[in-house]
């Protein structure tokens, strides 16, 4: 087997996320309450018991998401220490527990970086009237030119069938009904907080270079596979160019999987609260096995 892990991103969330794990994994158990220290508060208490809007509120979502999601890697690894993954990539702030993965970073400095990006998305969200839409089965390149023609962007390339717009709330509105009207009829408006991978949040992205630039990243010890670019970085400048201009770039996650299979990894962890990623390999590639990793009851169903 040839694994490649993958980590969760936003919208993933459930209250109770993690509870388990911290009950039953002395080693995930480690990594909530290294969060719980890092942050200065109670973390755990939001993953384990909410409330839901606490939960989805954008800086406490991202490193919700993240501890989860390393907690969840952290168990798994006193089960099965002896398998490394071929590579590994996160969709949006899951490249942040990618990147742990790889031993780019400690998990309190990834934390930190998140919480920071967190932070400053919430108060693009704040100064904007941002959407999102999900387009399903619509042709990319229609949908490149609707967006382009109405002043939006392309947030998500997820899978075959499967695009994000993202932009102003009217114009993303401008934007559905014209794709609508082309003949898409699967387009669906998204409950965020904002338009999150868009032009909206660029201002978001130019603050976090200058975090990223005083922050210690080391290049990964695998690849790691970037939303930005669908590749893994060459240098540690690149690498955080990368990360700061993921905020308002588009997430090629398709690209991203696919390349991660042609440099053959042949089975998908997906680490971290529910199972978008292992659903959107289905969409890509039926051929690649996969496990999800987010409880304590999916860690002990995985045979390898």
């Amino acid at each position: 087997m040839k694994a490649f892990f993958v980590f969760s991103g936003q919208g993933a969330q459930a209250v109770g996320m993690g509870r388990d794990l911290y009950a039953e994994n002395s080693a995930a158990r480690a990594i909530f309450d290294a969060a719980d220290r890092t942050l200065g508060y109670a973390l755990s208490d939001i993953c384990f018991n909410g409330p839901e809007e606490n939960l989805t509120q954008t800086r406490y979502c991202q490193v919700a998401i993240y501890t989860t999601s390393c907690a969840a890697l952290a168990a798994f690894r006193t089960v099965f220490p002896a398998v490394e993954p071929v590579a590994c990539a996160g969709l949006s702030l899951g490249e942040y527990g990618a990147l742990y993965a790889g031993q780019a970073f400690s998990f309190e400095a990834g934390l930190r970086l998140l919480a920071k990006r967190a932070e400053l998305m919430d108060a693009a969200c704040r100064s904007t009237d941002g959407g999102m839409a999900s387009v399903l089965g619509g042709d990319a390149e229609v949908i490149r030119e609707v967006c382009q023609a109405c002043g939006i962007d392309v947030a998500n390339y997820n899978s075959p069938g499967q695009i994000v717009i993202s932009g102003e709330k009217s114009k993303v509105t401008a934007a559905v009904n014209e794709l609508k009207a082309r003949g898409m009829r699967k387009v669906i408006p998204l409950n965020v907080a904002g338009a999150f991978h868009s032009r909206l949040m660029a201002s978001a992205g130019d603050a976090l270079k200058q975090v990223l630039a005083a922050s210690d990243i080391r290049l990964p010890e695998v690849p790691v596979y970037q939303n930005y670019t669908a590749a893994p970085a060459g240098s540690v400048e690149e690498l955080k160019h990368n990360l700061a201009c993921q905020v308002a770039g588009s997430v090629r996650w398709e690209e991203c999987v696919r390349r991660m299979i042609a440099a053959g990894g042949d089975t998908m962890i997906e680490f971290g609260p529910g199972s978008v990623l292992t659903g959107l390999l289905r969409r890509t590639d039926g051929n690649i096995g996969y496990f999800n990793v987010n409880s304590m009851e999916t860690l002990q169903s995985i045979t390898l």
